[in-house]
């Protein structure tokens, strides 16, 4: 029988184990557990979320697992609107790569939910978690996925079936097929972040997510899938025109010491300019009124996705999701209000008129050096022209959150306590916190019994 490369693949998932985790990363991966919840609770009154939330409940079915601010249902409608939650204020985590880049958060809301399914313990849930990331992220950095026009959901199809099959405790030959299968049919473009970005920008990862889940339920019933869509005659290789490499002669689990967090409310080629033209501000005490012209020079991926490059035109943002794929509407409002949070993504604060005449004044353009250095780098340089002649001037190679400058457990604390303030009282939020601190050593039901007494809406 042959062995295709979904076959080693299986193998390296079932083979994990807990001791292929070392301390840094184990540390690291409930940071970043934490940092998932912060950005989905902040979600839970957001427009989209709220559509979601309103689609599962009358979807219905029988009740497995819990919703982040209560309510129970299916395992595959959970795994969407988890999912939808930790993405939809895009503060979610990042690894970048030299074609594309991935959010290893998108496998958080699904693995939640099969985990919950079985009643698994807090470590079983992590070791799942820290497959998920590690075969999304070396997917990632073998295969130019965004730069050959496809969107990042496809590498986290496969992930989420590799994180489900270990929860499930499936064979090697069920997770060969729950693999294949998840694959298969979630080949996904990167139209979705073009302009106009719709809200299926923030919704794809949900249903992909959604669909691993189901798919390797189907594996688990004996469902077999087509075991070449790696390496056989139409395979992923095919389709890139590359060999795909996993390394999966190397069992450590260990990736996650690679991601980005973020401290705004953009996607992730927006946190250098931001954090940049805050410092500029800051240091000069800039008034907005004062502002005749901004210029932006960044990297060729950030022009391409955010400044008016390929993906299309930044002129006239008027949604969420226009927004923060816009460093037009992010410079200009972070100037106006001196942050870049949940709020600034608000239809009513987007629509406004000062943010959308400052950003008229703000131009964004390539640069080669800066494109030279990235991923390795994500450098900005803004440049700020006031009314009375001046010219001012700031450079940054990267941003609070990136690897070289990480949040440390604290940093992400207070980030999650702000975040989630408006929906869980103090000694809620203190209680979350304490126990993704402790979750391998944890029931994964100490943590959901606490998320349903999340309010989805403001109480503050």
């Amino acid at each position: 029988m042959s062995v295709f490369a979904v076959d080693r693949l299986a193998d390296f998932v079932v083979a994990a184990d807990h001791s292929h985790i070392p301390d840094h990363a184990s540390t690291l991966l409930r940071r970043n557990v934490l940092d998932s919840l912060a950005g989905a609770i902040a979600a839970l009154d957001g427009d989209t979320v709220r559509q979601i939330r309103d689609q599962v409940e009358a979807t219905g079915g029988h009740p497995q697992a819990s919703l982040i601010g209560g309510g129970r249902t299916t395992v595959d409608q959970a795994a969407l609107f988890n999912s939808v939650a930790v993405r939809y204020v895009d503060l979610l985590d990042t690894y970048l790569t030299p074609g594309g880049l991935c959010h290893p958060a998108d496998n958080f809301g699904a693995l939640i939910a099969v985990a919950e399914s079985v009643d698994a313990g807090g470590a079983d849930f992590l070791l799942a978690l820290a497959v998920a990331y590690e075969v999304q992220c070396r997917f990632s950095a073998s295969v130019p996925v965004m730069g050959r026009g496809l969107n990042h959901a496809l590498q986290l199809a496969l992930s989420v079936a590799a994180g489900s099959a270990k929860l499930l405790g499936l064979t090697a030959e069920q997770t060969a097929d729950a693999l294949a299968i998840a694959v298969a049919d979630n080949v996904s473009l990167a139209a979705i972040h073009s302009e106009p970005v719709s809200n299926w920008k923030g919704i794809s990862p949900g249903i992909t997510a959604m669909r691993a889940v189901y798919t390797t339920q189907l594996a688990q019933r004996g469902i077999t899938g087509p075991r070449g869509i790696i390496d056989g005659p139409n395979g992923l290789e095919r389709l890139f025109g590359q060999p795909i490499e996993l390394h999966l002669d190397n069992p450590t689990l260990d990736v996650v010491q690679h991601t980005y967090l973020k401290k705004f409310s953009a996607l992730i080629h927006g946190q250098t300019p931001i954090e940049t033209i805050l410092a500029l501000s800051a240091e000069h005490g800039v008034d907005y009124h004062d502002v005749t012209a901004v210029d932006v020079d960044t990297f060729q991926t950030a022009y391409d996705i955010a400044g008016g490059g390929t993906f299309g035109g930044k002129d006239h943002p008027t949604t969420k999701e226009q927004a923060d794929y816009n460093l037009k509407y992010l410079l200009a409002v972070a100037l106006i209000d001196r942050q870049v949070g949940p709020d600034q993504l608000r239809t009513e604060r987007i629509q406004q008129a000062d943010v959308q005449e400052l950003l008229r004044r703000i131009s964004i353009r390539p640069d080669q050096e800066f494109t030279n250095r990235y991923p390795e780098a994500t450098p900005a340089r803004v440049s700020i022209t006031l009314r009375d002649g001046r010219r001012l001037s700031r450079e940054q190679d990267d941003f609070e959150g990136a690897p070289g400058r990480s949040f440390d457990w604290g940093r992400t604390a207070r980030k999650f306590d702000a975040l989630a303030a408006p929906h869980a009282d103090g000694d809620l939020r203190a209680a979350i916190i304490a126990t993704v601190a402790q979750l391998d050593t944890l029931p994964l039901s100490a943590l959901t019994e606490l998320l349903v007494k999340v309010s989805p809406e403001r109480q503050s």
